[in-house]
């Protein structure tokens, strides 16, 4: 198989309309084979300001849904918008004085705009997690609330939850949670995972020796670059050019079946999107 042959969807990429690169990047991921977007939101003080209320949540996403329409215009597939409330803003809310539950509160509003987006239209899935740095018991308990919040509301909306949370490989706990609140554990994704995950769906960073773990470890998982659009940091955390490239790498050295497994078959099980159907060259 040749990349032309198969979609390559990038799993969680960030544009930023405001100061970064934006379709730029879209461009530079579509030029080397790259056709399909999950575009998060950047966190809401990087695009607009620390967010404390529901507008400014939409101001935020309204943002990227419109970062993700001039994308969609130059890829060979699409993009879509994945929406959410960055697991460091309850830190950045206590800061300000508020309290863990107080700033719990907010996050979930944020979540609960975000899920109006998915069942209204614009957005495919919606993001939440936990912070991936220490925190003190309150804070850590303010933030699984608010993670399990996300849960509820794609069990009631069906669609996937994409998670940023600390790293590691045993993650049965997150998933039992979403599954007692009626969420198949499929549906949800640890983004910025390594190539063996325990509970939900991984997202590998496209690293070459995490791809090839994944790889050997057959089961479902998805490609990703992390890249952040930032003009401050370019290329960080990988540049936009990077999952086709590793498309390319896996396809040269027989991987065939697992490039299916990360481009079509695990997009279409988890997110309910075609991207073979979504796909003209």
């Amino acid at each position: 198989m040749d990349i032309e042959e198969t979609p390559v969807l990038d799993n969680h990429l960030h544009l930023d309309p405001v100061s970064g690169r934006n379709v730029e990047a879209a461009e530079e991921f579509a030029a080397k084979g790259g056709t399909h977007l999950l575009v998060l939101n950047k966190p809401s003080w990087k695009l607009v300001e620390t967010a404390t209320d529901e507008a400014i949540f939409r101001e935020c996403f309204d943002l990227t849904v419109g970062a993700v329409e001039d994308a969609t215009e130059v890829l060979p597939g699409r993009a879509w918008p994945v929406l959410g409330v960055h697991p460091a803003l309850i830190s950045r809310l206590v800061e300000d004085g508020y309290g863990p539950d107080a700033a719990r509160d907010i996050m979930q509003t944020g979540l609960d705009v975000a899920a109006e987006y998915v069942v209204d239209g614009p957005a495919l899935a919606i993001k939440s997690g936990r912070p991936h740095y220490d925190v003190d018991e309150e804070v850590w308990a303010a933030s699984n609330e608010v993670m399990r919040h996300a849960f509820e509301l794609a069990a009631d909306g069906d669609f996937a939850v994409q998670l940023h949370t600390e790293g590691g490989e045993d993650f049965e706990q997150v998933a039992a949670w979403a599954e007692e609140r009626g969420l198949d554990r499929e549906r949800v994704v640890k983004h910025y995972s390594g190539g063996r995950l325990q509970g939900p769906t991984k997202s590998v960073l496209a690293d070459k020796d995490e791809l090839l773990t994944a790889v050997e470890e057959g089961d479902p998982f998805l490609m990703e670059t992390d890249y952040i659009d930032d003009p401050d940091r370019p290329g960080a955390v990988l540049g936009p050019k990077t999952v086709p490239r590793r498309v390319r790498w896996l396809l040269e050295e027989g991987h065939a079946a697992a490039v299916r497994t990360a481009h079509v078959e695990t997009p279409r099980a988890v997110y309910g999107i075609d991207t073979e159907a979504t796909l003209s060259r």
